[in-house]
């Protein structure tokens, strides 16, 4: 492969890994924010005893949930991308 294509595929990736860090970042954030928020529900369901404090645990439970599997989906494309990162600059290299 031509090196003018192999560093346009590089710079192509390179941009891509930095968008989806900067995500991972912001997601770890709301992670924690809904994390918090699930742990707060579920002392709350503990205390009133309630049908409603129960389903609203189980709300925030879901939301923290959710947003943990995104941070796995975002965290896998990372690691996928590093390394078509790094058979490129082999290629580069060669």
């Amino acid at each position: 492969m031509a090196n003018w294509l192999v560093e346009r595929r590089l710079t192509g990736v390179s941009t891509r890994l930095r968008s989806l860090r900067e995500e991972l970042r912001v997601i770890d954030e709301q992670l924690a924010q809904l994390a918090d928020e699930a742990d707060d529900h579920r002392v709350r369901s503990l205390v009133a005893e309630t049908p409603m404090a129960e389903v609203e645990y189980h709300d925030a439970q879901r939301h923290a949930d959710a947003m943990a599997a995104h941070r796995r989906s975002v965290a896998d494309s990372i690691e996928a991308l590093e390394r078509r990162q790094d058979e490129l600059l082999d290629q580069l290299v060669r």
